[in-house]
C-alpha cells in the first residue's frame, strides 16, 4: 500500500485535501466517492528523506509524548470513540514521526484482529512491560479509559523522578568538566607564553612556577593520550555493563554504597518501586505477574534480585514482608507500611504514600546535594586556577624587585 495526496470538491462546492492510504489511485476516488466528494487530483505522496534512507529515521519517543499520548487516549475511549478511530485521529495527529509511525502500525494490528495490548508489545522500545500488561488489565476489566489515566500519572511523576536524578548527576559533572577544560586550556596554550616570557629575562624560576611549567609540559606530550584513554574508559564501562551480568551487578551494588549518591539512589529505586507497585495493584495486575515487571523496571540488578526473591517467597505462602525485612535495601519504614498495608488489605493505598513521601525525600536529596556540591565546585575550580596564575605570577614580582 502507499501514501496518496488527494484534493475534492464537496457538494457545496467546497474544495477538501487529505492524504490516504491504499492500493492505488482508484481506490482512492472510491474511498471519496463513497463519502460523498467528488476527487479533482489523486497523486503518490512525495517520499521524505527518512523514507528513501530508513536509517534516518528517528525511533526515540519522549516520556511526554507518551503521557500526552494515553491523556488523549484516554479521553477518547472514556468519549465512546471506537479503538480504530481513537488510533487513526491519535496517529495522524501525532508530531513525533517515530510516534506516528508507531501508533499507525498499532492500529493495523488491532484491524487485523489482534488485541490492543497485544498491538502494543511489538514496539517494546515504546510501551514496555509495565503499560502493556496495564493495557492488557484494562481490556480484559472492560476499564481501558481508567487505566490510561492511571498510567499517564504515574509516567508524569515517573518521569519527574527521573529529570530529578538526572538534574542531581549534571550538576557536578558539569561544573567538572568546565573545571578540566579551563585548567587543560590554561596550562597548553597560556602557560607556553609565560614560559617563553620568563626566558627571554633569563634566570632561575621559583619552585612553584617551575612545577607548572613542568606540568604543562607534560601536559601537552600526553593530552591526546589521556582524551583517548578517557573515552575508551567510558566506552569500555558501558560495553562491559552490556555484556557482563556479574561486571554489572558489582557495579549497581557499588552504587549503592556511594558516600552521597548511593543514599539518593536508594531512595529513587523505593520511590519507583512503590509508585510501579501501587498502579500494577491497583489496575487489577496479580502480586506475581507485578513483582516480575517491578523487578525488570528497577534499573538495578541488586533491587531485582531482591525483588525475585521476594515474589519466590509470596508464592511458596509468605508474606511480602519476610523477605523484604532480609533484604538491606528497603529500610525498615517501608517495610512496615506495606505490612500494614497487606493486613489492613490496603496495599496499593499504602505503596502510594510511600511513593509520594519518597518523591519528597528525593526532592530534598537532591537539593541538600547541590547545596553540598556548590560551594566544593567553587573552591576547586578558584583555587586551581588561583594556583597556577599566582604561581604565573611569582617570576613577574621577583623581576619587579629587581629593577627596584
Amino acid at each position: 500500500m502507499a501514501v496518496y495526496v488527494w484534493e475534492a470538491k464537496t457538494r457545496q462546492g467546497s474544495t477538501k485535501k487529505g492524504d490516504m492510504e491504499a492500493v492505488n489511485e482508484a481506490a482512492v476516488q472510491a474511498q471519496l466517492r463513497a463519502q460523498g466528494l467528488m476527487p479533482t487530483k489523486v497523486k503518490s505522496k512525495p517520499k521524505n528523506v527518512e523514507d528513501i534512507f530508513p536509517f534516518l529515521q528517528s525511533t526515540k519517543v519522549k516520556t511526554k509524548e507518551l503521557v500526552i499520548f494515553t491523556r488523549q487516549f484516554a479521553t477518547m475511549i472514556d468519549a465512546g470513540l471506537p479503538l480504530v478511530q481513537c488510533l487513526t485521529i491519535l496517529g495522524n495527529n501525532a508530531d513525533n514521526p517515530a510516534l506516528k509511525r508507531v501508533i499507525l502500525e498499532v492500529k493495523s494490528d488491532v484491524e487485523q484482529g489482534a488485541t490492543f495490548a497485544e498491538s502494543l508489545a511489538k514496539h517494546p522500545k515504546v510501551f514496555d512491560n509495565l503499560y502493556v500488561n496495564l493495557v492488557a488489565a484494562g481490556e480484559v476489566g472492560g476499564i481501558l479509559d481508567t487505566i490510561l489515566n492511571r498510567l499517564a500519572s504515574y509516567l508524569e511523576k515517573a518521569d519527574k523522578l527521573a529529570s530529578q536524578v538526572k538534574g542531581a548527576m549534571v550538576y557536578p559533572v558539569t561544573v567538572i568538566t568546565v573545571s578540566i577544560a579551563v585548567i587543560v586550556l590554561l596550562l597548553v596554550k597560556v602557560i607556553p607564553v609565560f614560559e617563553k616570557m620568563f626566558a627571554d629575562f633569563g634566570g632561575e624560576l621559583p619552585g612553584p612556577t617551575q612545577m607548572v611549567v613542568n606540568l604543562s609540559h607534560w601536559l601537552q606530550a600526553y593530552v591526546g593520550y589521556m582524551l583517548i584513554a578517557a573515552v575508551s574508559a567510558v566506552v569500555g564501562f558501558g560495553q562491559a555493563r552490556k555484556r557482563s551480568l556479574s561486571f554489572r551487578y558489582q557495579t549497581d551494588a557499588l552504587m549503592l554504597k556511594l558516600p552521597v549518591f548511593g543514599d539518593l539512589l536508594r531512595k529513587v529505586a523505593v520511590a519507583r518501586f512503590s509508585r510501579t507497585l501501587s498502579t500494577m495493584i491497583a489496575s487489577g495486575v496479580p502480586i506475581l505477574d507485578a513483582l516480575e515487571i517491578v523487578a525488570k523496571t528497577a534499573g538495578n540488578m541488586v533491587i531485582e534480585e531482591e525483588l525475585m526473591r521476594t515474589r519466590a517467597a509470596i508464592s511458596e505462602g509468605k508474606t511480602m514482608v519476610e523477605p523484604l525485612e532480609e533484604s538491606a535495601v528497603f529500610p525498615p519504614m517501608v517495610v512496615q507500611m506495606i505490612g500494614v498495608g497487606e493486613e489492613a488489605g490496603a496495599m496499593e493505598t499504602m505503596l502510594s504514600k510511600i511513593a509520594d513521601f519518597y518523591d519528597d525525600e528525593v526532592d530534598a536529596a537532591v537539593g541538600a546535594l547541590t547545596a553540598m556540591l556548590e560551594p566544593m565546585m567553587m573552591v576547586f575550580l578558584g583555587g586551581s586556577i588561583g594556583t597556577i596564575l599566582i604561581a604565573m605570577y611569582l617570576p613577574i614580582f621577583k623581576i619587579a624587585e629587581a629593577v627596584g
